[in-house]
């Protein structure tokens, strides 16, 4: 097992595959994108699997796949399908934008994943267009219903809410978990790498988001399992589905991390909001062998802080990396 210098069990980790998107989110990046990564600066699909049966072989239990966009790298499938059949791996998971899930949903579960987040940040088309500059709104409804049909469970619908943008369709995303068996994640907006399209003003606190929801009726608390997330969860009474927020800037979930994010170019991050890095890639290349690989990890892990420092008290130092390469 892997604990942090304050006995957190670290179980899960996040692998980016890539730092490209299909998508230009108002939170994420500019309108003309950001300097993309060389393709040899990209760890490999067997580096990455090297990586991933180390961490399993140390306690990781859960992993999940982002991007960038995942679905947009070629070859992503058989990936899948090789990560699928790593003993010890009790939950594989995939974030996805949604813009090519159609067409790859059932190569997706055939591959063995069973679980799946699909970003979407509005219910409206013309809205939807506005935050993601690409009018693909019916794109990403039709792969949600796909993959809906062929039995994803759960489907999680990742909402960032953002004041005077989307704040209004918060109770439309409460109905949706009403009437489909979609759990919806309302996601503070975060200040990650440089601002690009949408300024600290956007933030809407949990509190906010909560008390929107609860216009629609009493809302339940759900007790949450080992291997879930953050988010703290609720449903309405005969709901298919379930809300939850996730608040990490309001309301730290920090003493409960248990999380390692592994960007597409070899860099293992113990924070989502620190700029310190462990570069993997370079001792990976020169072929150092699985126990000092270990060693590095551990070190890392180590220096892993107690909490972030983010809040609504103070303007918040972004780190200076995009989302987008860091890998949600």
């Amino acid at each position: 097992m892997l604990f942090d210098p304050f006995n957190r069990r670290l179980n899960y980790l996040r692998i980016s595959l890539t730092d490209r998107c299909n998508l230009r989110c108002l939170y994420c990046m500019p309108e003309e994108g950001v300097p993309k990564l060389a393709h040899e600066d990209i760890l490999s699909y067997e580096e990455l699997l090297r990586l991933a049966r180390l961490s399993v072989a140390l306690g990781i239990e859960k992993i999940r796949l982002t991007g960038g966009e995942p679905l947009t790298r070629r070859g992503v499938i058989p990936f899948m399908a090789e990560l699928a059949r790593i003993p010890g791996v009790k939950d594989i998971s995939l974030t996805t934008n949604g813009i090519l899930l159609a067409e790859q949903a059932r190569s997706i579960w055939e591959a063995g994943i069973r679980r799946i987040n699909v970003s979407l940040d509005s219910l409206d088309p013309r809205r939807y267009a506005l935050i993601t500059r690409h009018d693909l709104f019916e794109r990403v409804w039709q792969g949600i219903q796909t993959a809906e049909a062929i039995g994803f469970q759960p489907i999680k619908i990742n909402v960032v809410a953002l004041k005077g943008i989307n704040e209004e369709e918060i109770t439309a995303f409460g109905r949706l978990s009403c009437e489909k068996p979609y759990h919806v994640r309302f996601i503070e907006f975060m200040p990650v790498g440089p601002s690009v399209g949408c300024s600290e003003d956007r933030f809407l606190p949990a509190d906010r988001i909560l008390e929107r929801l609860r216009s629609l009726g009493p809302l339940t608390s759900i007790n949450g399992r080992r291997l879930d997330g953050p988010a703290r969860r609720w449903a309405y009474a005969g709901a298919r589905g379930e809300v939850g927020v996730i608040s990490p800037v309001s309301q730290h979930f920090c003493p409960n991390c248990n999380r390692l994010r592994l960007t597409s170019d070899g860099k293992l991050r113990t924070c989502i909001f620190s700029d310190r890095e462990t570069d993997l890639r370079r001792p990976l290349r020169e072929g150092a062998p699985d126990d000092h690989l270990e060693m590095i990890i551990r070190e890392a892990i180590a220096h892993k802080p107690r909490e972030h420092p983010l809040n609504t008290s103070s303007a918040p130092q972004r780190c200076q990396r995009q989302m987008s390469k860091i890998g949600g």
